[in-house]
This record gives C-alpha cells, structure tokens and sequence, in this order.
C-alpha cells in the first residue's frame, strides 16, 4: 500500500472527519418537503457545514497556509507557504436531488520560483462510496492503494467522454453546441453526471476515456487535474495549450485520444 505524505495524511483526515454529517445531510434532504426553498437552503448549510469542518482541520494541521474555498472565497496565509484550494461539495444539484454523484475535493497549490502555481497534492474523496482518489505530485494517481491510469484506448468509437452542459446562465451553450455537434458523432457515448471533480477522477481511473468542460471554477478542478496528469494523462486548454485554468478551458485524456479530441474541439471552435 503506498504512504501518504504528511499533508496527504491531513488531508484525508479532514475529509473523513467531513464525511458523516454530509452523509447524513444527503439523507435529510431526500425527506425534505418539495418547495421553493426549503432543500436549496439545507444543501446550501450542508456545504458550509463540510466547508467549516475542513476549513477548521486543514488550518488547524497548517495554521500558515491559505485558502481558496468554494463559500468563503480568498483567506490570505504566508505568500511564501502553499495554500489549499477546497470545494466541499462539488454536486450540489446531485445531493440537491437525492442523485448520489457528488465529492469534496482538495487541493495543495504550491508557488514555483518563476511565480507561477503549480498543483501538488490532491484529493477527490466520495463520502457516499468512500472511494479517496488521490495523488501527489511524482507519486502517481490512486484510488485509496489502487494505482489509477488513464484509459488505454486508442480508437475514438470506443471512447465514453464526459463533460458539463451549460445551464442557467452559466457558460457558453453555442459554444459547447458546436463541440458536441463535433465528438458525439465519432464516439460511443457522451456522459454529463453533475460534478467535474468526479468527472476528472473518473478519467484519471480509466472509466471514462476523455473529458471537456469550460467555465469551471478552480476548485472544481484543481485535484482532478492532477489525479489525471499523475495517471498518465493530458490536460489543457481547448487549443492544446497549457493554460487551462487561466482561459478557464479543460480538455483532459490519454495521449492518444487527447490529441484526437483536440482536433474536434479546435475544428468545432474556428
């Protein structure tokens, strides 16, 4: 069984500890009257409530360090120590719902000499499932001892990709149009199961074989981006290009499948 790191190690202890009352709020909210408030408003305290638990673990391990939280935004620590970016509940309209797809993630930034950040340590946890895909930086990519990789096929009429489907006002839906109207006809499936951290997992543990998805927040993102890369696979932005999350665009799969999905996604796009 691979050793966790200390912060690994911190890091899981402050999911696991988040873990029982989320569970136990996505039983409650299944028995919740149907109304225009009443579950919206228990979903939104259950995910300040997860964010409250890890936010008081993970400071209390790393007392210096910042944050980047889904419900509280921006917490300045030492600018010379990494910081975490959180997301307790990435699946809010799945456990909105009752759908049981839903996971915290947890990610360590760290600051590179050049100024740029760079991801290092991350976590994907499914409190439901209690599956902890995590992954550090040179260590690889894995499912609590089961190492993770990315999906080995090469043709694209096999491949099962994910993404997110515009709603509500958020993000492009001509945009993501177009890209559909490219991949779906040279693939065996298009899946849009609600929660991009779990999305991005699933790729890293080969279950699904590719992935796009635009408008995203960084705590969305930020672990599975490195569960993926650690597994043996590619992200970037829909031109190929490395700066994913500053033009806010992920294209994530093996080598192969990666460069194929590319060329439908920048044809779809000129």
């Amino acid at each position: 069984m691979p050793s966790h790191s200390g912060i690994m190690s911190v890091i899981e202890r402050a999911a696991r500890k988040a873990a029982p009352r989320l569970r136990r709020d996505f039983n409650e909210v299944q028995h919740l009257q149907v109304s225009k408030k009443g579950p919206a408003d228990f979903v939104t305290q259950a995910d300040q409530r997860a964010e409250q638990t890890l936010y008081e673990e993970l400071s209390k391990a790393r007392p210096d360090w910042g944050f980047l939280m889904e419900e509280r935004g921006e917490i300045a620590g030492d600018p010379n120590k990494p910081r975490f970016i959180v997301d307790p509940l990435d699946g809010t309209s799945n456990f909105l719902h009752g759908i049981p797809h839903f996971a915290m993630s947890i990610a360590v930034e760290e600051m590179l000499p050049n100024g740029k950040r760079e991801i290092t340590t991350a976590l994907v946890y499914q409190p439901l499932t209690d599956e902890s895909f995590w992954a550090e930086k040179g260590r690889g990519a894995w499912n609590t001892d089961t190492r993770l990789r990315v999906s080995a096929r090469r043709d694209m009429s096999e491949t099962l990709i994910a993404t997110g489907i515009p709603f509500m006002g958020h993000g492009d839906f001509v945009q993501w149009s177009r890209i559909f109207g490219a991949v779906a006809p040279q693939v065996a499936g298009i899946r849009r199961l609600g929660s991009a951290a779990l999305d991005l997992a699933w790729v890293a543990a080969g279950r699904f074989d590719g992935y796009w998805e635009s408008d995203l927040k960084p705590w969305d993102v930020a672990a599975g981006i490195l569960l993926v890369k650690e597994a043996g696979g590619f992200v970037t932005d829909f031109r190929g290009g490395d700066r994913a999350m500053e033009r806010n665009e992920f294209l994530a799969a093996n080598d192969v499948i990666h460069s194929k999905l590319h060329k439908l996604v920048a044809g779809a796009l000129r």
